[in-house]
């Protein structure tokens, strides 16, 4: 399994439980572009996909990362 893997299957897991590092690394995986401007939230755009807004905070709230999987298209409802 890969570290990709591996960090995908923790965040389904247990969203309340991921840093802000760990996110941008998936959501970078998956071909967004990260961008900041000083502020303590994050933007990142993908082509063809809604901009996911994140703030910089640890953990990251379990919304933010839920909806970031749903971006993705790997997030099952339960």
């Amino acid at each position: 399994m890969s570290r990709k893997d591996k960090l995908l299957k923790a965040m389904k897991n247990n969203p309340k439980d991921v840093s802000f590092e760990d996110l941008k690394k998936l959501l970078v995986n998956y071909g967004y572009i990260p961008h900041n401007n000083g502020g303590s939230h994050w933007v990142f755009k993908k082509e063809g996909f809604n901009d996911e807004v994140v703030p910089r905070k640890k953990p990251v709230k379990s919304y933010y990362i839920i909806r970031a999987l749903k971006s993705i298209g790997v997030y099952d409802e339960k």
